[in-house]
């Protein structure tokens, strides 16, 4: 018990800046009092909870799964499953990713208000399904490419780099209606599901494999997870 107790005076300590923000601005500068302050209580210690039950089955369950699955595939020594187990991770952690689904079925609406695609409900279920699978391909590209890049000892700076060379060139050619779209489902890929497997996996990958360094080698995955999506949906754009 004691340490999901300090789990929850940790969650406390990490809300209270923004309730001190709020509470400020809602009674100093708008000068209003807060509204339903009962059920503000009530949604902050339910928040509170939920962010401990969250990072604490972060700490018990999925690091250590992660981390555990790299050294079994790594002491398997077979590149080709290591790499398919890497794709299979980075889409279906995205495909199944909470935000990304609320930000697919919220472009389809816009998109369908914008008449850049029919207004009917299976066009916009489509285009939102076509959007999600986009995302979630470029993850798992981008999660299969950042482990074959621990496993070879590539510098992440030279794929970050080159990735926004080519957000930039694409941004260029792609429709002003994805651009807005594809920059933020970058963003919403790397959330609550993703993040915490995939970064488990490079840790683990680099503690696992001879000469490599998980502080060096087993980061980036996420920047690199984040990146790929801009350029898979504006490529997407451009096709649909």
């Amino acid at each position: 018990m004691r340490p999901m107790f300090e789990s929850l005076l940790d969650s406390l300590r990490d809300l209270t800046p923004l309730i001190v923000v709020i509470v400020f601005f809602q009674l100093v500068v708008v000068r209003q009092p807060v509204p339903n302050l009962g059920d503000l209580i009530v949604g902050f210690a339910l928040v509170a909870l939920g962010l401990t039950f969250f990072v604490r089955g972060l700490n018990m369950g999925l690091f250590p799964l992660g981390e555990a699955m790299a050294y079994d595939f790594a002491r398997k020594g077979s590149l080709a499953w290591l790499l398919i187990f890497a794709f299979a991770l980075g889409f279906g952690t995205t495909v199944a990713e909470p935000a990304l689904i609320a930000v697919a079925g919220e472009a389809a609406r816009v998109a369908a208000d914008a008449a850049v695609i029919g207004a009917d409900e299976e066009s916009m279920r489509q285009y939102a399904f076509g959007l999600r699978m986009t995302v979630a391909l470029s993850v798992g590209f981008a999660v299969l490419v950042g482990v074959y890049r621990i496993v070879r000892g590539w510098p992440i700076h030279y794929l970050i780099i080159g990735g926004y060379l080519g957000v930039v060139v694409m941004t260029i050619f792609a429709p002003n209606e994805i651009v807005g779209i594809a920059y933020d489902s970058g963003g919403v890929t790397t959330s609550t599901i993703t993040v915490p497997l995939v970064t488990a996996l490079g840790v683990g990958l680099a503690s696992t494999i001879k000469g490599r360094n998980p502080f060096t080698d087993g980061f980036g995955l996420i920047a690199f997870a984040s990146l790929t999506p801009m350029i898979f949906v504006m490529a997407y754009g451009m096709i649909v």
